[in-house]
């Protein structure tokens, strides 16, 4: 499972690299990624985790086949082992047989860990349905600890009716992504959640709300964390800088350091075309552009967000 957060941990989401027609992976643009992550990790506070998402939504993983999604899985796995803590490949499809098949290969090379967004088309009308898909895909890499990547505005199902009871039916399961921002409902996963789980939260505009959001018995055990899915790449310090603030209990300085992302996302929003091309000018990483129907982001706009960012994060 992932650490217990008796610390508060990041999470950092990775981006695939296409070549220049976005037509076809290019692994080798893969290695200075992992590299550069790494090398970032061991300039962060040492007390903080750092574990990679491989093929999530901002790894845009919905625009690339079960291939694909495996040969990056296989090359993160392998490459990652013995630098970073773990590794967690998200391993949700709408076929129920495509992610059974991600979650077995994922166990058989080695990943600590598997993620499963629900089916969006079609998507299960119940919370009963939903359970049961989740269980189907858990059972086919039972070893693995296995997260729910929930997104309310997706999904439409209520995390209470989901999560409460689910060890029952999923021994693995671990814990919660939760990226909406009902903080209510957000509750509703601290309230049911069990010691050994972990709840992490990936909207990144309000991330300091989470730390704040649970239920005062499970507190000795669980707080919340960040899972910043489309700005922690470029962002971590800043957000280490935060969430140390509010560790400290240094509330007026976590609440300055907060409306500094929200500014810059005013102006980047979330777009995977933006996240890849201000990921580049930050980091010197050469990713490629995102796959249709996904654009890339216009050299004007790429501009005009870069200059933003510079004079929020000098």
């Amino acid at each position: 499972p992932l650490p217990l957060a008796s610390r508060l941990y990041e999470i950092c989401q990775t981006l695939c690299t296409l070549d220049t027609g976005a037509s076809r992976l290019h692994l080798l643009l893969l290695r200075p990624q992992l590299f550069k992550a790494n090398s970032k990790i061991q300039s962060v506070n040492v007390t903080k985790f750092c574990l990679p998402t491989v093929n999530g939504t901002t790894g845009e993983s919905p625009s690339l086949s079960v291939a694909e999604r495996k040969a990056l899985a296989e090359e993160w796995c392998g490459k990652a082992r013995g630098r970073m803590d773990q590794v967690v490949v998200h391993v949700g499809a709408m076929s129920l047989r495509d992610s059974q098949d991600l979650a077995r290969h994922a166990a058989q090379i080695g990943a600590d860990g598997i993620a499963v967004i629900a089916p969006f088309f079609f998507k299960p009308k119940t919370a009963d349905a939903l359970r049961k898909f989740l269980q189907e895909v858990a059972s086919a890499a039972s070893a693995l600890p296995f997260y729910y990547y929930q997104i309310p505005a997706i999904t439409g199902i209520n995390s209470q009716w989901l999560v409460e009871g689910i060890e029952q039916l999923i021994p693995s399961f671990r814990g919660v992504k939760f990226s909406g921002m009902d903080l209510m409902d957000l509750g509703q996963c601290v309230m049911h959640s069990q010691p050994q789980w972990s709840i992490l939260y990936g909207v990144d505009e309000v991330s300091l709300n989470c730390t704040i959001a649970g239920d005062e018995p499970l507190s000795a055990n669980f707080l919340t964390s960040v899972s910043s899915c489309s700005t922690f790449n470029y962002l971590g310090s800043h957000v280490n800088k935060l969430l140390s603030a509010f560790e400290t209990g240094d509330l007026i300085q976590a609440r300055a350091l907060q409306v500094l992302p929200m500014r810059l996302l005013l102006v980047a929003s979330f777009d995977v075309g933006v996240n890849k091309q201000l990921m580049m000018e930050v980091s010197g990483l050469h990713l490629g552009p995102p796959r249709l129907p996904l654009m890339p982001c216009p050299l004007e706009r790429s501009e005009k967000i870069l200059q933003k960012y510079r004079s929020l994060f000098p």
